[in-house]
């Protein structure tokens, strides 16, 4: 993902993001859910982790936390979180084999264009142990376009998400969806997909 604009809104908004998303993770029931149906110690990655509030959640449970994120500001934010261990990189920086029982994309994966998004997720299937978790929230609906504070987005519908999951290798498990605020203060649908490589 290398849309400028969208990483200079999170570079100039880390803090702020920080803030909102602290509270969330720790009541988070598909966090606690994901993390739930991992091998105890496993070794989980945060892909596109912003300020790693999920990673601290998930190292606080006794995982091997990894968060990537490829904004330097979260990644500094990351970094300072307990036991997490933080890298600069993006979704195309994925090129491990059997490396993690877990990978955990939360609202991440949706400012990737639709033509990135097959490949993203087949790396992701490469990444993942053989039965390894997959976790991705995305914001639901059609199209794509910029938010009110420039964060390009992509929305998906949880048929064409699926069959994006099913084509990358993974079986689908469970669906959530819902609605919330987010950074840009406005509220919005989404869905969440469990699957398993």
């Amino acid at each position: 993902m290398s849309d400028e604009e969208t990483l200079n809104v999170y570079a100039e908004k880390a803090t702020e993001y920080a803030k909102l998303t602290r509270d969330a993770n720790d009541r988070d029931p598909l966090l606690t859910a994901f993390i739930a149906d991992l091998p105890p110690g496993g070794r989980v990655l945060d892909l596109g982790c912003g300020p790693g509030t999920s990673a601290a959640v998930m190292a606080s449970a006794g995982l091997e936390a990894h968060a990537w994120d490829p904004v330097a500001e979260m990644v500094a934010l990351a970094a300072a979180q307990d036991s997490v261990t933080a890298r600069q990189a993006g979704f195309a920086d994925l090129t491990d084999v059997d490396a993690f029982d877990g990978i955990w994309a939360n609202f991440s994966l949706l400012h990737a264009t639709r033509d990135e998004m097959p490949g993203y997720l087949s790396g992701i299937a490469r990444a993942l142990k053989p039965g390894g978790r997959f976790h991705i929230a995305l914001k639901s609906g059609t199209g794509s376009k910029r938010d009110r504070i420039g964060r390009r987005y992509t929305y998906y519908t949880d048929a064409e998400l699926t069959r994006l999951l099913e084509e990358a290798g993974m079986v689908v498990t469970g669906r959530s969806s819902g609605v919330g605020k987010g950074l840009d203060g406005s509220e919005a649908a989404w869905i969440s997909l469990a699957a398993h490589a």
